[in-house]
């Protein structure tokens, strides 16, 4: 694999931070459905049920009295049940997703010379860290 182009760097190894994201490849985690933007948790479901089976009578019975979501019922004549779920409620699929890490460290690729090292545990954070280490180094870049 070849060596990624690098600008020649001015300073010494301390003046740099980096700022990555790393996903580590062998890992899922279960996550809610707002944060991997389910459709149903958007708009909405409905579960048929039929409830002439002891599966469907299993199924029934849990979305009645165990599973804390809002529905309506409706009964088909054929045996069949509809259950709507309003949107905004967790659905019963288990979601997966890579956990990322929002990664700080001193130096660059030539090292890190403090061992300094900080994981953000939002996004939002991470933004707003390097926001502020940018405007720094602008207002110094600016004075001379």
């Amino acid at each position: 694999m070849a060596e990624p182009f690098r600008l020649p760097p001015k300073g010494p190894v301390q003046a740099y931070q980096t700022f990555a994201v790393r996903s580590p490849s062998d890992r899922m985690v279960k996550a809610v459905c707002e944060q991997v933007g389910c459709p149903a948790w958007r708009q909405g479901w409905e579960s048929v049920i039929d409830e002439r089976t002891d599966l469907g009578k299993a199924q029934a019975a849990y979305i009645r009295g165990q599973s804390g979501r809002t529905f309506r019922e409706q009964l088909r004549g054929d045996g069949l049940t509809v259950f709507r779920f309003e949107s905004g409620q967790r659905c019963f699929a288990e979601h997966q997703t890579r956990p990322e890490l929002y990664l700080v460290r001193d130096g660059d690729y030539r090292g890190n010379p403090t061992g300094r090292r900080r994981v953000h545990v939002r996004p939002g954070d991470w933004v707003e860290h390097m926001q502020e280490e940018f405007g720094r180094f602008n207002e110094d870049r600016q004075r001379g």
